[in-house]
Formats: structure tokens, C-alpha cells, sequence
């Protein structure tokens, strides 16, 4: 069997992980954190990346634990005039003959992580570096292991190890603007009526909102800020809820009664990265924000990695260690156009504002796509 190391055990890793797994490729994967922990941060789930969930057999759970809605609305900030309708619900599982969610990002990593056998996974490993003999690829890890591979994935998020090994240390680029978010009970709105999702666009800032589960108990929200000064990128920084609420005391009450009833509050820095040049070298290949950070501004980051997962997985299936650099070369070239242009339209921020064309997102299916040749 093919043996492949996955250096980080995010979404996009160990969806990676199930894909190559159902293709009989023998998978390990390396995870800097000493366990998983349960973040408070929503995620949503389009067509695109429903249709790879279904293939992995995830979606009877989803449907579960996920809130499926009806409408995905656009408002102006301070009057609270609807700018767009995107309905969901039916319309949309109809069209795409796929479901919308939206999660907690916590739950769709456990429903993954239930997918691959725990003893794949090895935490308590950073790693530190890459070196490649032939087909041969070997790591180092800062707590003193080795592992070798036939192929090596980098998972590993925006600020990537294995993309500063190839390509050369490369400092992110900040946006200048922060992401608040947290999910909290909506019992705390004290009977506060909000939509189920929304997103409430100002002249220089916006807030989205929605259920994360069908019991609609919790609510999420996430921001995105102007604060020039700020530079720090983290998913467990504490963010001021003084300074949140000033932010946006302009805006409409049902947003301003939301921050009011929020306890607590978490907040990064949002950053971006210039194209790479490529996404990998021999036997090494990025995936997900590793190769294509993205702004959140179309919540197709995680859903582009769950893609990349599936397509990957095609190209390596039946390659012998010998096949690997070129099945990878082609796993580039057959996402890079499609993932560079959702990254130039997030980046612009104007997704769903007015009436949008969804379908060349939506309609996309990783598992039938043409590979490139």
C-alpha cells in the first residue's frame, strides 16, 4: 500500500485522510495539538462540499446535528432593509441535490475525526522538518520522532510548516481587519427574536449570525472589524466585548441586542497570502489553507480543503510511490484555477450582498470533475 503522512488534523486533513482510505492508501497522520478541543466558531456547508461529505457517508449524521435553513439573508446595518434573499431549505437541495448547513465547526471536525481510526493519528507532534530521498520522505518532529512516507500532505493551515520548508519563511499578509466571533446559548437573548442567518453589512465592517443545530439553542456570530494595529493570529484569542459592542453601536438593535447578550468573545487576526509559485516539490504537496488561505468573506475555506481532500484522493488512486510527484503535479493543476478564483471573489467581499450566481460554486462536484491531464 501507498503510505501517506498528513502533517495537521483539521478539517481538510482528515477529510483528506477518509478519501484516501476508501482508495486503499495507507494514511498517518501528525497533529501539533495534544488533543482536540471544541471551538466556539460556526461553519457552513454548501452543495460543493456536501457532495464529498455524502461520498464518506457523514450525511445522516449531519442532518442530525446541523441546522438546515430556510433563507440566507442580506441586510443594511442600520435600517435592517433586506439588500438579498438566498433561499435555501428545499430550493436549494432541490437545484444542487444537495443540502446547506450550518454547524458548529467543532462537530463537523468530530464527525470527521470519527471517520479514521484514532490510532492514525498522532498527536503531540510539530513538525519540524522534510527531507526527500527518492521516493522516501522523511520527517522530524520537535519531540524528537521520525516517520517516513512514500508522500507527505501539509494540512497544516495558513501558517504551514510544510509550505515554509519548500518554499521559504513568508510572514502571512494582514488584512488590517479581525474576525469576533463565538457561539453562545440563545436562551442568554432573553426572548430576542434574530433571523437564522444573516448577514448585516456596514459601510466598513459586517456581522454574520445563525443557528449552529436544528434545536436552534446556540447561536454563532463572527465579525469583520477594522483594527489596523492588530496582528496576531490565533483561534483562542480573547477579544474585549467593550470594544466589539462600541464597534458596532450604529447598527440595527437585533445586532446590537446579540453582542449584548454575548458572554464571551474570541478574536484573529485575518489574514491572507500572496499565490504560491507552486503547491508542492517531489513527493510533498499542500492542501486547504495550507496553499489557498482564503477570506471567510464566502465560507467556502473549509469546504474548498474538503474538496481538495476528494480530487487528491482521485489522483492518487492505483499511483505507486514511483507515480506520486506526478499525481500531485495533477492535483494542482486540477484546483488551482478553481480555488484561485474563489479566493479573488471572497476577497471582494460582495458575495450574496445583491442577487449572486451561486451555481459555479454550488454546483461543483469533486468527485467527477475532469482531472487535469
Amino acid at each position: 500500500m501507498l503510505r501517506v503522512a498528513i502533517i495537521g488534523a483539521g478539517i481538510g486533513g482528515l477529510t483528506a485522510a477518509a478519501c484516501l482510505r476508501r482508495v486503499g492508501v495507507d494514511v498517518r497522520i501528525y497533529e501539533q495539538a495534544r488533543a482536540f478541543t471544541r471551538l466556539g466558531a460556526g461553519i457552513q456547508q454548501a452543495p460543493n462540499s456536501l457532495r464529498v461529505l455524502r461520498a464518506l457517508g457523514l450525511e445522516p449524521a449531519l442532518r442530525a446535528m446541523a441546522f438546515r435553513p430556510d433563507t440566507n439573508r442580506s441586510r443594511d446595518y442600520d435600517t435592517g432593509a433586506v439588500t438579498n434573499t438566498q433561499i435555501l431549505g428545499d430550493e436549494i437541495e432541490n437545484r444542487y441535490s444537495a443540502p446547506y448547513f450550518l454547524m458548529h465547526r467543532g462537530d463537523l471536525h468530530a464527525a470527521l475525526a470519527g471517520l479514521v481510526p484514532p490510532e492514525i493519528i498522532h498527536h503531540d507532534h510539530k513538525l519540524e522538518g522534510l527531507s526527500q530521498r527518492g521516493t522516501t520522505v522523511t520527517m522530524t518532529f520537535s519531540n524528537g520522532a521520525t516517520a517516513e512516507a512514500d508522500a507527505v500532505i501539509g494540512a497544516d493551515g495558513v501558517h504551514s510548516v510544510v509550505r515554509e520548508i519548500l518554499l521559504g519563511a513568508e510572514k502571512p499578509i494582514y488584512t488590517g481587519r479581525v474576525a469576533y466571533r463565538t457561539v453562545f446559548p440563545t436562551a442568554l437573548l432573553n426572548g430576542l427574536e434574530v433571523e437564522s442567518c444573516c448577514k448585516w453589512w456596514g459601510p466598513d465592517r459586517h456581522i454574520v449570525s445563525y443557528f449552529v443545530n436544528p434545536r436552534r439553542d446556540e447561536l454563532y456570530f463572527v465579525t469583520s472589524t477594522p483594527e489596523p494595529e492588530y496582528g496576531i493570529e490565533s483561534w483562542s484569542s480573547k477579544g474585549d466585548l467593550t470594544v466589539l459592542r462600541e464597534a458596532y453601536k450604529d447598527f440595527h438593535p437585533q445586532v446590537r441586542g446579540i453582542l449584548a447578550a454575548c458572554p464571551d468573545v474570541h478574536k484573529w487576526a485575518l489574514v491572507v497570502r500572496e499565490p504560491l509559485p507552486r503547491w508542492g516539490e517531489g513527493n510533498i504537496v499542500l492542501l486547504g489553507d495550507a496553499c489557498h488561505p482564503m477570506t471567510p468573506y464566502m465560507a467556502q475555506g473549509a469546504s474548498t480543503s474538503i474538496e481538495d481532500g476528494a480530487v487528491l484522493s482521485r489522483c492518487l488512486e492505483g499511483v505507486d510511490a514511483d507515480g506520486v510527484a506526478d499525481a500531485f503535479r495533477r492535483f494542482e493543476a486540477t484546483r488551482k484555477p478553481r480555488t484561485s478564483e474563489i479566493q479573488g471573489a471572497s476577497a471582494q467581499n460582495t458575495w450574496m450582498r445583491g442577487t449572486t450566481n451561486t451555481d459555479w460554486v454550488y454546483g461543483y462536484d469533486a468527485w467527477t470533475v475532469p482531472l487535469a491531464a
